[in-house]
């Protein structure tokens, strides 16, 4: 997959002007008095034996919520972090122990608003691999990598209607024992096609 960092910078770029906020999880709609909590994750993108790949995590059974499930670093902004790569870049450094240095940030996904009431921002960056991670035990259990080429192939994932709703879910076949859903694969989804990448 020939991708450059300038291709994919300048396709984040195109898409931020003229995006519209996505849904997230989005099982159900989002109320207008809803007060929204903010938050960020960090989409971490790295080049492996000329491929691109895409790392996640798995959070442990011990967090308060989401337990389990693979995610990407991030989580709920601090109080007088003022940019969406502030809380991202910190939440990596915490979860898995990757310094902001080493981050080349790209540019941003569209907004997430999932039900548990956040307004997620997704920040992609590139890191360098191999990569001496420092996990956080408490919160994550696993870090692995997909390669962008599995994850663009439609045969490895399926999207579900939702019943009495115009929305979607989300869920890939599991790799490496992983199951990606929800809206960590819908940001993951929304980023192939920001690039323009997904396969037929």
């Amino acid at each position: 997959m020939n991708l450059t960092e300038d291709y994919i910078t300048q396709n984040l770029l195109t898409a931020a002007q003229n995006a519209a906020d996505s849904d997230g999880y989005a099982e159900i709609p989002v109320k207008p008095d809803t007060f929204l909590k903010c938050a960020a994750v960090l989409v971490p993108l790295t080049l492996y034996q000329d491929e691109w790949h895409m790392l996640f995590t798995r959070r442990t059974e011990r967090v308060e919520s989401h337990k389990g499930q693979v995610s990407f670093p991030g989580g709920a902004c601090d109080e007088g972090e003022t940019t969406p790569e502030q809380t991202a870049l910190r939440e990596a450094e915490e979860e898995i122990g990757l310094n902001p240095a080493d981050v080349k940030v790209l540019g941003r996904l569209s907004h997430l608003i999932t039900i548990s009431s956040f307004r997620v921002s997704p920040i992609v960056g590139v890191i360098p691999w191999p990569y001496a991670f420092r996990v956080a035990g408490v919160e994550v259990a696993r870090i692995f990598t997909i390669p962008l080429a599995w994850l663009v192939n439609k045969k490895n994932y399926w999207e579900f209607s939702l019943r009495e709703s115009e929305r979607s879910l989300i869920a890939y076949h599991p790799y490496d024992g992983e199951l990606l859903w929800g809206a960590t694969a819908r940001i993951t989804v929304n980023f192939l096609k920001t690039l323009d990448i997904l396969k037929p």
